[in-house]
């Protein structure tokens, strides 16, 4: 009921607040899918399961280490949010002020659509940021490979290219677009039912 009667200066802060708490289990399932590939070169995997990746990241990480990522999982939902919310509102009005459709399900979709390609667009370079962030782990000499979010993006950029910020656009993409056409046609939905305007 929260995200009902959030407006659009509310709308923005409220993920940063649920990133923070939810940011250890998005560490442990980043690890845990990074150890796919171990398992495909013939190694064995470093966690059995979440409960043994939280006690593991603990004990040689540290408490605090459940939060390593945190800064850029916060900065991508920002971008995600900031994507989301002002595509979504641009392209609605655009679709009813150039009468494509009235304000109706089918503005909506058409809004949740390019919301949804715009989130994607702003989050990938800062989605490869966070995973790569996650996921390194110390050398022997307990040296880490970034230092720090800037550090991380200007060596992916170095090493790879610029392009290699938007690796994995598509999967985002068919991950995201459904939820934002979800999410926007429901959330409008549901303001209408509560007496609401549209957002």
């Amino acid at each position: 009921m929260l995200f009902l009667f959030a407006n659009r200066s509310t709308s923005l802060f409220i993920p940063l607040g649920l990133q923070v708490v939810a940011s250890p289990a998005d560490l442990v399932k980043v690890r845990m899918q990074a150890d796919g590939r171990l398992i495909c070169q013939g190694l064995q995997p470093r966690y059995s399961g979440p409960i043994d990746a939280f006690s593991k990241i603990v004990s040689t990480e540290g408490f605090r280490g459940l939060w390593k990522g945190l800064f850029p999982n916060m900065q991508r939902a920002i971008l995600v949010n900031m994507g989301e919310l002002a595509c979504y509102d641009h392209a609605k009005r655009f679709v009813i002020k150039n009468q494509i459709a009235d304000d109706n399900i089918y503005a909506h979709t058409l809004a949740s659509i390019m919301s949804g390609l715009s989130a994607t667009t702003l989050n990938c370079p800062a989605d490869v940021v966070k995973t790569r962030m996650m996921n390194q782990v110390a050398c022997k000499d307990g040296k880490l490979a970034y230092t720090n979010s800037f550090d991380c993006l200007t060596k992916t950029v170095q090493i790879e290219g610029v392009k290699a910020l938007w690796k994995g656009f598509f999967p985002t993409w068919a991950r995201l677009g459904p939820w934002q056409f979800v999410f926007w046609v429901s959330y409008e939905k549901f303001r209408t039912i509560a007496g609401l305007s549209s957002f």
